[in-house]
């Protein structure tokens, strides 16, 4: 059976998540009180329905609990209408709940009125494209959590031709390699500590974002 989720907010963040799940095989119920933001959902999205979340009863009827998860992505005009659905939502049995935030406190709020989880788009591709723009040779860029990101680097030219075991990446910059990727190809394979690296090669690193931005600094020179 195919997970079911309730999508509620179509702006963009909403409408690009509702279409994605969509396209991934999930059943998507996608809710807005504005009727051409639902038009556009209804061409992907299993249900498209014109309604305020913050209406109880209106919200019970779609059985929320009934749900695999719910994305509340209501937008930073209405917070307050966030936070109730969001409380709503969890009043109501829904097993996972992501809410989206526009600001700290609004994070703060949303958690203590059941959301598991919070995001900031924005920031979060904010933070991305920051990096993109100091780091040229960052190539993929995804958070673990609030502290960790998975990301993957070209090899820096004073990499070229030593070993993991040279580099000393963990002691010096706090930095797991867990990956070696071929450019150009899809398999990653676990590096081995005593091989050179080469050219062609791609790392995939586990850091903070001060350790990366500590281990890219270190290498431009």
């Amino acid at each position: 059976m195919n997970k079911q989720a309730l999508i509620i907010g179509l702006g963009q963040f909403g409408l690009s998540v509702a279409k994605s799940l969509s396209e991934k095989g999930v059943e998507v119920i996608a809710i807005d009180p504005k009727k051409s933001l639902v038009d556009d959902a209804s061409l992907f999205v299993e249900e498209a329905i014109v309604m305020d979340a913050t209406d109880e009863e209106e919200l019970a009827r779609l059985r929320p609990g009934k749900r695999d998860f719910a994305l509340c992505a209501i937008g930073d005009d209405s917070k307050e209408a966030s936070i109730i659905t969001t409380a709503l939502l969890r009043q109501m049995g829904n097993p996972y709940i992501v809410s989206r935030a526009s600001d700290a406190i609004h994070r703060r709020i949303l958690k203590l009125v059941g959301a598991h989880l919070v995001v900031n788009p924005e920031l979060e591709y904010g933070n991305k494209f920051a990096n993109k723009l100091l780091f040229r040779n960052i190539i993929v860029d995804h958070p673990l959590n609030s502290d960790l990101q998975l990301t993957e680097i070209e090899i820096q030219p004073s990499m070229i031709g030593k070993t993991l075991i040279d580099l000393e990446l963990p002691r010096r910059y706090g930095v797991i390699v867990a990956g070696v990727r071929k450019k150009n190809a899809q398999t990653i394979i676990q590096p081995s500590p005593s091989l050179p690296l080469t050219v062609d090669d791609n790392m995939i690193i586990v850091s903070s974002e001060k350790s990366l931005a500590a281990l890219m600094k270190g290498f431009e020179k």
